[in-house]
């Protein structure tokens, strides 16, 4: 009998036991034919600071796995530990993936192309001039990398940390980008084609709608970030309202058919991961944005 090609995988992070990463690059492994295992490395239940990921790092290269994906606190901390990055992670100044090629160790980050792939799939025919983007955290950095990649005209972001806003349109590029306060968000939003949610409001643990309800308008489209639950409660109000919607499992299972890519050197079925999640979503508890 032929050995089965083998895989070791991982996810570095604080509190990701609840992660959904491991079930959805397992199965899609198991689909492959594959010998995959994807393991936590949970650095609140090892004890570790957020600056030991070098060590994880480390461990990991030696034990010969493939690969590791990076998430909070750890995606801008990593980046010492490695021998070198992707263009989009040296532009988005965060990894989330690393890849072991040989000896050196390269990081990448997959959230950017993971939601312009599910923009594309989801809402590919969608006006793009004016867009307002809530969050911008490391999630809602890259989902703005991606908004004005996928051609969109003026994005405005907004943050209940406005110096975290600023900072984002900064390096996003004035030209294209612009910050505000969230009292301008009325006006914003009735002048705007679409609106990209990259906050936790919506997960279980965080309830709620990001926005008052009634500034939604039929002709808003609405991207979510948030993917457990799959139907958020803006997604709900934004569709009895008449808008199209994009919910954020596209992005959470493109990010991870990227990087098993990165790993495997395989092409994923991306119909058949977003049905897995489908699955793991329905009884899986909460999990932050990353």
């Amino acid at each position: 009998m032929t050995a089965r090609e083998r895989h070791v995988a991982g996810l570095v992070g604080a509190g990701i036991g609840p992660s959904l990463s491991p079930a959805l690059h397992e199965r899609e492994g198991a689909a492959h034919g594959l010998q995959y295992s994807y393991r936590r490395f949970d650095i609140t239940r090892l004890g570790v600071a957020p600056g030991d990921v070098g060590a994880i790092v480390a461990q990991a290269r030696r034990e010969g796995f493939s690969g590791l994906n990076v998430t909070h606190p750890c995606k801008q901390l990593v980046i010492p530990h490695l021998d070198a990055l992707s263009a989009d992670a040296e532009a988005l100044g965060a990894v989330n993936t690393v890849v072991f090629d040989g000896a050196r160790a390269i990081g990448h980050n997959t959230d950017k192309s993971g939601f312009a792939a599910g923009f594309r799939l989801g809402l590919p025919t969608v006006p793009r001039d004016h867009v307002v983007q809530l969050g911008a955290g490391g999630a809602g950095i890259a989902v703005a990398h991606a908004l004005l990649e996928l051609g969109v005209g003026r994005l405005t972001v907004l943050d209940v940390d406005p110096g975290r806003a600023a900072a984002a349109a900064q390096a996003l590029g004035p030209d294209r980008a612009v910050a505000a306060d969230l009292e301008r968000l009325p006006e914003l939003v009735d002048a705007a084609d679409g609106l990209v949610h990259a906050t936790p409001i919506g997960m279980a643990a965080h309830p709620g709608l990001p926005l008052p309800a009634e500034l939604l308008h039929p002709h808003l489209w609405v991207a979510e970030v948030v993917y457990r639950p799959l139907e958020t409660a803006l997604l709900r109000e934004a569709r009895r309202r008449g808008c199209r919607t994009l919910d954020g499992g596209a992005m959470a299972v493109f990010q991870a058919a990227h990087a098993f890519t990165l790993f495997t050197g395989r092409q994923p079925d991306t119909d058949r991961m977003l049905a897995h999640l489908a699955e793991l979503v329905d009884g899986a508890p909460t999990e932050r944005i990353a």
